[in-house]
């Protein structure tokens, strides 16, 4: 019997895109690696750790489509954000300024 399972265009090109970001900061940074977390109805947040230090997040519609973007661009995902793997992360002044409750136009990391 054949597959009658339909795919949606319009995710299948959301995960495309997703993946092609994903990938463009993993070569910006020497690699990288990731972590998926559900966020309720806004979907799922991936936040990713490059070989450098250097971190980012993209958030995807829903944890299905997060998970299918990371398969694509190929990265090692992690089920959680702890140990080795948050140790990675290299902050900087804007990060601590934020985490001090400034969220907008906090100095730069360079």
């Amino acid at each position: 019997m054949a597959d009658t399972q339909q795919t949606d265009p319009k995710a299948e090109r959301k995960v495309t895109r997703l993946a092609q970001q994903i990938s463009g900061f993993s070569k910006a940074h020497g690699g990288a690696e990731g972590q998926v977390a559900y966020i309720g109805e806004r979907g799922a947040r991936i936040v990713l750790v490059g070989e450098d230090g250097a971190w980012g997040d993209l958030v995807a519609p829903s944890y299905a489509i997060a998970e299918q973007a990371v398969a694509k661009a190929g990265i090692t995902v992690h089920e959680d954000f702890d140990g080795e793997f948050a140790a990675k992360v290299k902050t900087g002044p804007y990060e601590w300024s934020r985490m001090a409750g400034i969220q907008v136009g906090g100095p730069s990391n360079d």
